[in-house]
């Protein structure tokens, strides 16, 4: 009677065994550290380590540790004063080439690393770090719409053999000038029926010396256009944040033009600014075949429709004239090209990109194009880089490849260039709010000790009213909260300070099945049954009622997680653990060992209940 089979035995040692061993990490903390990539991604030199170690050991600074962490370098220290004068010598040393952040290493063994064992990640108020409010430019972003919208038009009216005075943007809304009536109405007729002209509102102009239309965007469109820049910025500032591995960032959307970033574990804001705070974009310019860069660039002459750029340390002349540019790239990888197997990037354009390609590079098979990557630095200095030049082989539009690269290695430089750089609209700071690591380690002392003294109240408690089922149900209370804690590290959740209160309400529900089975248990021992029978009744009658309440609560915390923010979504989901675990810890755990110590063949007179 009261016995469990073997097989549950080993299932709540496994469950224990595993929950104990991915909690571990939790203990060993974290070692400030400086992380070390390209501004733009790119691979790390194979000496650059050796670079940095040199300037370390010239200004007298240890470091505990150093690794390679893909296409980052990490360097760990004993304390912070060491981080902070590294990080300085270091920028010193490398220059603008290389982001060197100050962040918090995770000090797990890699015995746990090995099996994927992993701290909780904290959360801004509990780790420190930095946040920032960005407000999406959609002026500009209507006016760049309004650009192309330019582009197009006049690219329509020279296919069609329109001659026109003029087309141009004004305002909000476009103006066209032609040189008759007929070419007035065939060009009204074109902008209403021409598919990649979609979302004009067009009308002629009263009569006068010159014919003219204007044009404005339809609200809808300027909607969607907004929506659309706001989403991309979005995915390009996580891919930038990620593909540069700034810490665990936090990339939401916050109202109709602004955007949330939150950097855990960084700590220098400078820092931070120069990977969220930069502005990037691409475009696509065809080469100047007809002049010579280098006669141009010698007697300072540029041609008026030129523009004077350096390539691999040589002078190059582009057009000025936009063939595509980044906000129309859908997608970029790295591969190797079918036909002569030499590394490539594969580009991917949307619906009016891949129009605009197409035209261009039917008339211009045999020349060259060139991509030019463009970046605004939070001082206000922009930066212009050609950073591929290829030749066009083939008239091509919505997918193509660059060829010409070196290696495949310098083609994933590329595609991460292509695919992480390019915003649809510039971004401003409005807000920049910097958690300091002593603030966050308060909260976390803080957390720590309301937890600790809801737990030792609880214990005590349990210990004094239920005797030797009270210490069972104790030992069952703290193989829950591990069991807690390694669930959300396995999980990767972001625990926070609504997410400790999770926490410490978890500890006082997580008794309440305990309560009712021990109250169970008594109340058959005061019906006259004997100790056995009331152990086995006790548990039986009362796992409807458990189940009634937790499944009551689950439903609770699965609403607040739907529609709350961050922080009650951070509560709900601790919550929702707690639940899980505390009942299997109280009525599997706590059955098993009352089960060893009362149960069997044993003849109990008496129960310490």
């Amino acid at each position: 009677m009261n016995q469990y089979s073997v097989w549950k035995y080993l299932l709540i040692l496994c469950v224990i065994a595993v929950g104990f061993t991915y909690a571990l990490p939790n203990i060993y903390g974290e070692d400030p550290a400086l992380q070390i990539t390209s501004s733009r991604g790119f691979a790390l030199p194979v000496d650059l380590s050796t670079s940095i170690d040199d300037a370390l050991v010239t200004e007298q600074i240890s470091f505990s540790d150093s690794e390679q962490q893909g296409n980052r370098l990490l360097y760990r220290f004993n304390n912070t004063e060491d981080q902070i004068r590294a990080a300085d010598v270091v920028r010193e040393a490398l220059g603008d080439q290389y982001v060197v952040a100050l962040n918090l290493a995770h000090a797990t063994p890699d015995a746990l690393r090995a099996i994927g064992g992993k701290p909780m990640t904290l959360g801004l108020d509990l780790q420190g770090g930095v946040h920032f409010l960005m407000q999406v430019d959609m002026d500009t972003a209507r006016g760049q719409q309004l650009d192309r919208f330019v582009d197009d038009i006049r690219a329509v009216l020279r296919e069609e053999g329109i001659r026109y005075v003029s087309v141009r943007h004004e305002g909000n809304g476009l103006l066209v000038m032609l040189r008759s009536a007929e070419d007035r109405d065939r060009t009204m007729n074109i902008l209403r029926t021409n598919q990649s002209l979609q979302g004009l509102n067009v009308n002629e102009l009263p009569p006068g010396e010159t014919f003219g239309i204007s044009a404005t965007v339809q609200e809808q469109q300027l909607l969607a256009l907004q929506q659309t820049a706001l989403k991309q910025n979005i995915t390009t500032l996580r891919n930038r944040v990620n593909e540069l591995g700034v810490a665990e960032p936090v990339i939401q959307q916050q109202g109709a033009d602004r955007v949330v970033v939150q950097l855990p574990g960084v700590q220098d804001t400078v820092e931070a600014k120069k990977i969220i705070g930069a502005t990037a974009t691409l475009e696509y310019r065809a080469v100047d075949e007809t002049n010579d860069a280098f006669t141009a660039s010698q007697t300072g002459r540029v041609p008026p429709e030129s523009r004077m750029y350096t390539y691999q340390g040589n002078p190059i002349l582009l057009k000025k004239r936009l063939i595509v540019s980044g906000d129309q790239l859908i997608g970029a990888s790295a591969s190797f090209d079918q036909q002569t197997g030499q590394p490539s990037v594969s580009v991917t354009l949307d619906g009016v990109g891949s129009k605009r390609m197409l035209d261009f590079t039917r008339d211009n098979v045999g020349n060259r194009m060139a991509v030019v990557y463009i970046e605004q630095k939070p001082n206000g200095r922009k930066i212009e880089d050609v950073i591929s030049v290829a030749v066009v082989r083939e008239p091509f539009g919505k997918r193509f490849q660059t060829t010409g690269l070196d290696s495949i290695g310098e083609a994933s430089q590329l595609a991460l260039l292509l695919r992480a750089g390019a915003l649809a609209a510039p971004m401003e700071i409005v807000e920049e709010r910097t958690v300091g690591p002593s603030l966050g380690a308060d909260n976390v002392a803080q957390g720590f000790k309301s937890v600790v003294i809801g737990f030792a109240l609880v214990l005590v408690f349990m210990a004094l009213y239920y005797k030797v089922f009270g210490l069972v149900a104790n030992l069952a209370l703290f193989a829950n909260l591990v069991l807690l804690v390694s669930l959300l590290s396995m999980l990767g959740a972001t625990l926070t300070m609504p997410g400790i209160a999770g926490i410490v309400l978890t500890i006082g529900m997580a008794v309440d099945a305990n309560v009712l089975i021990f109250e169970r248990i008594r109340e058959e021992i005061r019906n006259g049954n004997t100790p056995q029978a009331s152990i086995r009744a006790g548990y039986e009658k009362a796992f409807s009622t458990i189940a009634d309440a937790n499944i009551t609560t689950l439903i609770a915390a699965f609403v607040l997680f739907l529609f709350g923010t961050g922080p009650i979504k951070g509560f709900a989901v601790t919550l929702s653990l707690g639940i899980v675990t505390s009942m299997f810890t109280a009525i599997m755990g706590t059955r098993a060992v009352v089960n060893l110590v009362y149960g069997g063949q044993k003849r109990v007179r008496k129960l310490a209940i």
